[in-house]
């Protein structure tokens, strides 16, 4: 695995006040020293600092050579004229920049102590031309909350970005008919994400299920069930069968190094295997291996980035329900949510397919949040990748219908989100992300140049 590095790059000229720039110099050094240890205290992640301001194009060149940066922080600690933005392109061409701009430490009728800001502009324009996409931008000093909260969530939507560059998703047979948004192709998944798709056919996990043996399969059973409540109520045959598939799955994620799985359920696994697949999936969001049904590969890519950013699983499901007056929107699936996120007085329970009639599949509403971010990576009518964001919380609320649920209040209108998803042709499926990450995301978003509805 690539180690995460992020580069600080601050140029400036010698000919402007130099002990004003060497404050924010230290400062800046200080803030993101501070923001390394926080987000990454097992150290894997690599923040490289100058020993000194980058005052000439000379030391420039010197400390750029041997880098090998995810995200570049490049900061005009006092004004430098577009060749310092070209050398850094020379050296970068595909690696995303945050512009940072300084404040004028005083404005007082005397003298211009840094002009950050006017290099910026210069840097900008060098960046935009060379890069042709967008280069984040962030203005103020390092002392400043905004400025602060922007550069955290450009490095942890960098370290996602890295992660996925280095991920395999699995796509267990195909989306069924009908379902064709959520079919990947191997070459779009690797340009735009960096991520491997490796497809399997879903009758290849059933064989590996069905030739385990009954000790084999109680092993598994005994290492999932105290999870969830009731699963002995299920018929022994599809209980083992399941405990049997868990173990399938498991096995195959390991040996190929998953850290998504997008898998087809139905009519598959009913009627060829004769027990679901939902609470497989389930069994693998707990175990932190983001997983997706109906073959969903941009949905399963979707609860992986949340899972990345919070370091819990996400719900997976399709808005089912609004209520103007409360502002809600309910999401819904046939019970594939990891256990984790059940309520404490119901936990995970256990029932049948609310279509199908067999089970295992869960059966709770999940536990209430102050903060969760509504999430999907979609495509556009062209067939351009885009990004939908939306703020809210998850209220107190029990299991909605047969399956799994959760009631979000939107921050924004939930009336105007559903009418502008739907006239936009936005998917049916979402992930809800238990954390406030829309910064993340659209920073996420900016990296990987695309468009961002957010809400």
């Amino acid at each position: 695995m690539k180690t995460l590095q992020v580069a600080y790059v601050p140029v400036g000229v010698g000919t402007f006040h130099l002990e004003s720039a060497q404050k924010e110099f230290e400062d800046s050094v200080a803030l993101l020293t501070k923001i390394q240890k926080e987000n990454f205290p097992e150290g894997n992640a690599e923040f490289v600092f100058p020993k000194e301001m980058l005052l000439t194009l000379d030391l420039l060149k010197e400390y750029l050579d041997g880098l090998s940066p995810d995200l570049i922080f490049f900061q005009n600690v006092t004004f430098a004229n577009a060749a310092y933005a070209s050398e850094v392109m020379h050296a970068f061409t595909e690696v995303p920049v945050l512009l940072w701009t300084l404040r004028e430490p005083v404005i007082d009728g005397g003298r211009l102590r840094l002009n950050s800001l006017t290099g910026a502009y210069s840097a900008a324009n060098t960046f935009r031309r060379v890069q042709q996409k967008n280069v984040a931008y962030v203005f103020g000093g390092p002392q400043e909350e905004a400025v602060q909260k922007k550069i955290a969530a450009m490095v942890r939507a960098a370290a996602v970005r890295n992660d996925m560059r280095q991920m395999t998703l699995l796509a267990v047979g195909d989306t069924p008919q009908g379902f064709g948004f959520g079919r990947a192709q191997d070459a779009d998944l690797l340009q735009s994400f960096g991520v491997h798709l490796l497809s399997v056919e879903a009758r290849e996990l059933m064989r590996m299920a069905r030739a385990y043996t009954e000790e084999e399969g109680e092993a598994s059973l005994q290492a999932v069930e105290k999870s969830m409540r009731g699963l002995e109520k299920t018929p022994e045959k599809n209980r083992m069968d399941f405990a049997k598939l868990v173990k399938a799955y498991t096995t195959y994620v390991k040996e190929h190094q998953i850290g998504a799985v997008a898998s087809r359920c139905w009519p598959d696994f009913f009627t060829d295997y004769g027990t679901p697949v939902c609470a497989v999936l389930a069994v693998l969001n707990d175990a932190g291996v983001a997983a997706s049904c109906e073959a969903d590969a941009y949905g399963a890519l979707s609860m992986y980035v949340g899972m990345r950013l919070t370091g819990e699983p996400s719900f997976f499901g399709d808005p089912v329900s609004m209520d103007e007056k409360e502002n809600t929107i309910t999401f819904w699936h046939c019970g594939t949510a990891a256990c984790s996120l059940a309520r404490e007085d119901t936990g995970a329970e256990v029932g049948v397919h609310c279509n199908r009639g067999i089970g295992p599949t869960l059966e709770f509403g999940c536990k209430e949040a102050e903060q969760v971010t509504i999430f999907r990576i979609g495509k556009d009518a062209r067939g351009e990748f885009r990004f939908f964001i939306a703020s809210g919380k998850a209220l107190d609320r029990p299991k909605q219908f047969y399956g799994t649920s959760v009631v979000v209040q939107t921050e924004a209108c939930a009336e105007e989100i559903v009418y502008r998803t739907v006239e936009d042709g936005w998917e049916p499926h979402y992930a809800v992300i238990y954390g406030d990450v829309a910064e993340e995301l659209e920073a996420l978003a900016h990296m990987l140049s695309m468009e961002v509805l957010r809400f």
